[in-house]
């Protein structure tokens, strides 16, 4: 793994977090559904939902030095620092002019819990999507019959499954160690995801942001489904 000092540092955007911003993660399997329940939870509550992959990949296609750089760790199958990580989303939350941000499936491993937590702020609580492998697996190869994904085959599918068990089990651990994990069934349909995560945290997030339950925006409509065969009836698929 190269060294984190051989690549270009992040160049930290003008500006602050405001010092009462509120972190959310939310974890969870390949399948566990972790994007329709982050997406029901951004319109309800105006969160900035940020995905460190999806920024990650931004700073590549822009063609900076970093992007390079990273780039060229990446085609070599090496590790980009977590520091770089973390500083993109340093620099994406600040800019977002936002206060509340719901981290997509980050921190996927203990460094990166500990470098944001040093770098940026703490975490508020984590939100973990508890799903065996099996519905998920039934879940993804259902989606692979309508999304065209390559990853989304059995043999990829079990490599994804053992790389989630091998970083994130102690991120979940850590989580719970300072008694800010939340899990839920992801077994359930849709609907009743959503309602256990705000049964479960609802009254924390009125807190964390200040504001009412009759001010919270009313989500719009049943969450949407992929086709997913076999799967419980509306499994949510991610």
């Amino acid at each position: 793994m190269m060294l984190e000092t051989s690549l270009p540092e992040v160049t930290p955007v003008p500006g602050a977090l405001p010092s009462d911003a509120v972190a959310v993660v939310v974890l969870g399997g390949p399948g566990s559904g972790k994007g329709t329940l982050s997406e029901k939870l951004v319109e309800q509550y105006g969160l900035c939902h940020l995905s460190s992959g999806d920024l990650l990949r931004a700073e590549v296609a822009s063609g900076s030095d970093l992007g390079k750089a990273c780039n060229t760790l990446m085609v070599d199958g090496k590790l980009v620092p977590d520091s770089v990580g973390c500083g993109l989303l340093k620099n994406a939350m600040i800019k977002s002019g936002k206060k509340a941000f719901l981290l997509d499936g980050f921190p996927r491993s203990m460094g990166q819990a500990a470098t944001f937590e040093k770098q940026v702020m703490a975490f508020d609580f984590c939100i973990n999507l508890e799903c065996s492998e099996q519905v998920m697996l039934e879940r993804l190869l259902g989606r692979g019959k309508t999304s065209g994904r390559a990853d989304d085959n059995v043999e990829t599918i079990k490599k994804r499954f053992k790389t989630f068990q091998t970083e994130t089990a102690p991120v979940i651990g850590f989580f719970k160690s300072a008694n800010k994990l939340h899990t839920i069934s992801a077994e359930q349909s849709p609907q009743d995801v959503y309602n256990s995560v705000q049964k479960a945290v609802g009254a924390l997030f009125q807190d964390k942001l200040g504001i009412s339950a009759d001010k919270a925006k009313p989500v719009s409509g049943p969450v949407a489904l992929l086709p997913q065969p076999s799967s419980p009836a509306g499994s949510i698929v991610v």
